[in-house]
């Protein structure tokens, strides 16, 4: 069974966030990166397959060259080995195109990544991966396991419960808590990451169907305003003309 985990090069929650001078774009400048959150449950529960089945677990990120010690990171935990594509992730649809084209090359069993990235929080790539393979796209899912050797079987979140979902293999999936536990990785890990192979590709011909205009911070909180209760005329006032949510 081959398995494609894709996984994204994020600040980590605890960063400072700045934006550059002009606000176009995020300021990397003293932040520190990690593999996202919501693809270490992917990667997890795809290593944990492999080590029940048999097979391969390849990494892919689409991402500059600075993404290289997380890779490494995910190859020390348990993935047979990488795959860079050498391209700024610009927006969803342009990463999609390139997950795609690496999937086409290589037909893969199941792709898995997180269900959305803690950055830009889009929840989009995976849909648009099994849109461009003409597969089945299953999003979120906390359980997956397989039924045989051509059937998964995945559980995910709905309104007023879960959805148990059987899908034949080639799939997308995207990971929410609680698929997996996620595993740090040891010092035999770390050693053998060293010598894994990591491929690096440049990117399909795709372009960019969006573009990040201007970034700001969140407004800093003003101070709470008591109303008295029998004064609801005032607080609607309030609402209306200051938090404008009237």
């Amino acid at each position: 069974m081959k398995i494609l985990v894709c996984i994204s090069n994020v600040p980590d929650t605890t960063s400072k966030i700045n934006f550059t001078a002009d606000n176009k774009e995020f300021d990397k400048n003293g932040v520190q990166f990690v593999i996202n959150p919501w693809d270490e449950y992917a990667l997890t529960r795809a290593i944990e397959l492999k080590e029940a089945k048999g097979g391969t677990v390849t990494v892919l990120n689409v991402g500059e060259a600075d993404a290289e010690p997380n890779i490494r990171k995910a190859l020390a935990i348990g993935a047979d080995d990488a795959i860079r594509v050498n391209a700024k992730p610009t927006d969803a649809f342009f990463v999609a195109q390139q997950i795609a084209a690496v999937a086409k090359e290589n037909s893969y069993d199941m792709i898995l990544m997180g269900k959305e990235s803690i950055d830009f929080n889009g929840s989009q790539v995976h849909g648009m991966v099994g849109e461009l393979l003409g597969i089945p796209s299953v999003v979120p899912a906390f359980k997956l396991d397989l039924v045989d050797d051509s059937t998964a079987r995945l559980e995910r979140e709905i309104e007023g419960g879960k959805e148990v979902v059987e899908v034949k293999l080639p799939f997308v999936a995207s990971a929410q808590q609680p698929m997996s536990e996620p595993r740090i990785p040891n010092m035999r890990g770390i050693m053998t990451a060293r010598t894994k192979p990591l491929a690096v590709k440049e990117p399909v011909g795709a372009e960019a169907k969006a573009e990040y205009v201007h970034f700001s911070k969140p407004e800093k909180k003003t101070g709470v305003k008591m109303i008295e209760a029998e004064n609801a005329g005032e607080l609607i006032t309030l609402l209306r003309n200051e938090a404008k949510v009237l």
